[in-house]
């Protein structure tokens, strides 16, 4: 434990370390969780639970490295069934982390309908990978997400290295952000009609077409950020997506990308 400093407080000692903060030998990490979250300037709610993919290692990846930003208080639920509750207007930014492939109408209508209520009146959205194909039998979910899986046209290449190019260096999520090389799942054939500004593009070599590898668009007053990269924790390990995904929830969730 690295001791920073011993002080003495009314009579009673104690050691304040990097790390964990012992009074009278009680850790008082609640007190430094709660002092973190007061200073934070937009919460964050990962939804995850249930997904195709190992979930359980990725939403770890994902909320460490939006953390990075300490203007973010994230937060992980793993119950969809969250998704109807009230308290979910309260968040500034919803990352939606799962994809209910096999249970698309699971949660039910409720959830659906108060997600949808939340991000129109405001509260930001973050579509991160397969969650592009949940509900998928829900037409105003596929509103939401900008762009949807399409069971006739959606696809990816085999996981691999590609490059990603930077196309609009003006939005402030982008701004001073140079094209970068990910190993990741190439997705192609998201469909939809919502207008979007694709910020960020890939090159497929099954086809040979170029799809938006980050997008963003609105949904009633709620802005919403678009990135089909993250397959795996090495995905969310490259650098420069990692920032595309801190940068992008911190705008969904009214913020500048980048702390001042």
């Amino acid at each position: 434990m690295d001791t920073l400093r011993i002080k003495a407080v009314a009579g009673v000692p104690f050691l304040l370390s990097a790390s964990v903060l012992w009074v009278g030998g009680l850790t008082s990490r609640n007190t430094l969780a709660a002092d973190a979250a007061a200073e934070a300037l937009a919460r964050v709610l990962i939804v995850t639970g249930e997904d195709p993919h190992n979930w359980r290692e990725t939403a770890p990846a994902l909320k460490a490295l939006l953390t990075k930003d300490r203007r973010l208080h994230v937060e992980v639920t793993e119950d969809l069934e969250f998704l109807a509750d009230p308290k979910l207007h309260d968040y500034d930014a919803l990352v939606l982390h799962f994809s209910n492939w096999e249970h698309p109408n699971q949660p039910g209508k409720a959830a659906q309908e108060n997600l949808q209520k939340a991000v129109a009146n405001g509260t930001g959205v973050v579509v991160v990978h397969f969650a592009s194909a949940a509900f998928r039998e829900n037409p105003e979910f596929r509103k939401l997400v900008g762009r949807a899986w399409d069971a006739e046209r959606f696809g990816h290449d085999p996981g691999g290295k590609f490059r990603v190019e930077i196309t609009d260096v003006e939005h402030p999520i982008t701004d001073g952000m140079e094209s970068f090389e990910t190993e990741d799942e190439l997705y192609y054939g998201l469909t939809g009609k919502p207008p979007i500004t694709v910020l960020a593009k890939a090159r497929s070599k099954i086809d040979g077409k170029e799809y938006p590898m980050a997008f963003v668009y609105n949904y009633g007053k709620g802005r919403g950020f678009h990135c089909p990269l993250g397959h795996n924790v090495k995905a969310f390990e490259t650098p420069a997506a990692g920032e595309l995904f801190r940068r992008g929830t911190a705008w969904a969730a009214g913020l500048s990308p980048v702390p001042k």
